[in-house]
C-alpha cells in the first residue's frame, strides 16, 4: 500500500499490511427485532375489546349521570374522552391518529408500515458471479490454523473458501487490489463467521485506505475469535480516521500489554507514527526504543527509528540505522536502500546514466 493511502506513514517501511494477509457490522435496526415496529403499534383501544361499546364513559351507568346534568352547559363538551380532539395531531401533521385507532408509532402509520414490510418486500440484488480460481490453486496452501477454522463449513464450501483466501494473499502480494477485494468479498459471503475470511476482507480494505471498513472487519475478527493479534492494525485504523486520542487509548489497553513480541513491535511503530502526526517527534523516538530495537532481525523497526532520527535532524545516526534496516531486510519489506541512496545523493537516474555510458564505451 502506498503512503498516500495511509497518510504520513513511512516510519515502518513500504507496506506492513502484507504480513499475515488472509492467513491467520451494519444497517439500522427497527424498534423491534421481529420487524413488528414499536411495541403496541396498531393495538386496539381497551374499549374496542368490549364489544364496540364506544368510549368508556359515554353513557355512564344506566344514563344516571346524563340525567343529573340536564341543562348543564358542560354537556356540550360531549362524553369525557369521546369528543376531545387530539391536539398533538395538529402539531405533528397527522403523526398520531386518534386513540380509537390504536396506539400509533412516532412519525405516522405509513412510515411504520414501510419499516415493517419494506425491507422484506424489496427485491434482492442479484448475486455477483464469483471470481475465477486459477488452475493449480487448491486451498491447501493455507496455514493449518486457517483450515481448523474452515472445519465449521461443509467440505465443498470449505474448499472453495480456502481457494479464495489463497487468491486474496496472492493478489495482495501482486498489488492487484481489485482482484483481491473480489475474492475476499466472496469468501465473506460464503463464510461470514470464519475469522480468516473477515480478516482477509479487512486486510484488503486496509490496503485501499478504507480504514472504517477495515476497522469494522478487524473488530468482527476480534469478537468471534477472541484474539487480539490485529490490535496494532486497529490502532492504525483509528489513526487513519484521525482519531489519535482513541488510537493511543487502545494502544495502552490491557490487551495491548499482553500481545506477543512481534505484535508489540508493530504496535510501537504505529504509536510512533501517531506521535509524529501530533508533532511530538521526541516522543515518537522514545516509543520505538523497545528491547527488540537492538536485535538484527527487525528491519521495519530499524527503518522507523532511522526515519524518526532523520525527522529530528540527526542525519548521521539516521544513515546508520537505515543501513541496519537494509541489511536485515532480506524480504524487501522496506525501501531502506533507496533512502540510503537519497542521503548519499545518488538517484536511479544517475545509475542509469552511468550504465548508458558504459554501453557506449563498449561499443567504441
Amino acid at each position: 500500500m502506498t503512503d498516500e493511502n495511509r497518510g504520513p506513514r513511512r516510519e515502518g517501511g513500504r507496506d506492513e499490511s502484507r504480513r499475515g494477509s488472509s492467513g491467520s457490522d451494519g444497517g439500522s435496526r427497527g424498534r423491534d427485532a421481529s420487524g413488528r415496529g414499536p411495541r403496541g403499534a396498531g393495538r386496539p383501544q381497551r374499549d374496542d375489546r368490549r364489544g364496540g361499546a364506544g368510549p368508556r364513559r359515554e353513557g355512564g351507568r344506566d344514563g344516571a349521570r346524563d340525567d343529573r346534568r340536564d341543562g348543564d352547559p358542560r354537556d356540550d363538551r360531549g362524553p369525557r374522552g369521546g369528543g376531545r380532539p387530539d391536539r398533538r395531531d395538529d402539531r405533528r401533521d397527522g403523526g398520531r391518529p386518534s386513540r380509537e385507532g390504536g396506539r400509533p408509532t412516532r412519525g405516522g402509520a405509513d412510515r411504520d408500515q414501510e419499516q415493517r414490510g419494506g425491507s422484506r418486500l424489496a427485491p434482492k440484488s442479484p448475486r455477483r458471479p464469483e471470481p475465477r480460481i486459477p488452475d493449480g490453486v487448491t486451498g491447501k496452501e493455507l496455514d493449518r490454523s486457517v483450515h481448523q477454522q474452515l472445519r465449521t463449513l461443509s467440505k465443498e464450501n470449505a474448499e472453495g473458501v480456502a481457494q479464495h483466501l489463497v487468491m486474496v494473499a496472492a493478489l495482495l502480494e501482486a498489488d492487484d487490489i481489485d482482484g483481491a477485494m473480489a475474492h475476499a468479498e466472496t469468501a465473506v459471503r460464503r463464510a461470514g463467521r470464519v475469522p480468516a475470511a473477515r480478516e482477509a476482507l479487512g486486510m484488503v480494505a486496509y490496503r485501499t485506505g478504507d480504514f472504517a471498513r477495515a476497522l469494522g472487519e478487524f473488530r468482527t475478527v476480534r469478537r468471534i475469535s477472541g484474539s487480539d493479534h490485529l490490535l496494532p492494525l486497529m490502532v492504525d485504523c483509528e489513526r487513519g480516521l484521525g482519531r489519535h486520542e482513541r488510537a493511543l487509548d487502545l494502544a495502552q489497553s490491557p490487551e495491548a500489554k499482553r500481545l506477543p513480541t512481534q505484535e508489540k513491535v508493530e504496535l510501537a511503530i504505529v504509536v510512533s507514527g501517531i506521535r509524529r502526526d501530533l508533532g511530538q517527534v521526541d516522543a515518537a523516538l522514545v516509543a520505538l526504543q523497545v528491547p527488540q530495537l537492538k536485535k538484527s532481525n527487525q528491519p521495519r523497526l530499524a527503518y522507523a527509528y532511522a526515519d524518526t532520527l532523520l525527522g529530528l535532524g540527526r542525519t548521521a545516526e539516521a544513515r546508520e540505522w537505515f543501513e541496519r534496516a537494509a541489511e536485515a531486510d532480506t524480504e524487501y519489506e522496506t525501501d531502506a536502500v533507496e533512502r540510503l541512496e537519497e542521503l548519499d545523493g545518488v538517484s536511479m537516474t544517475d545509475l542509469l546514466d552511468g550504465a548508458d555510458e558504459e554501453d557506449e564505451d563498449g561499443d567504441e
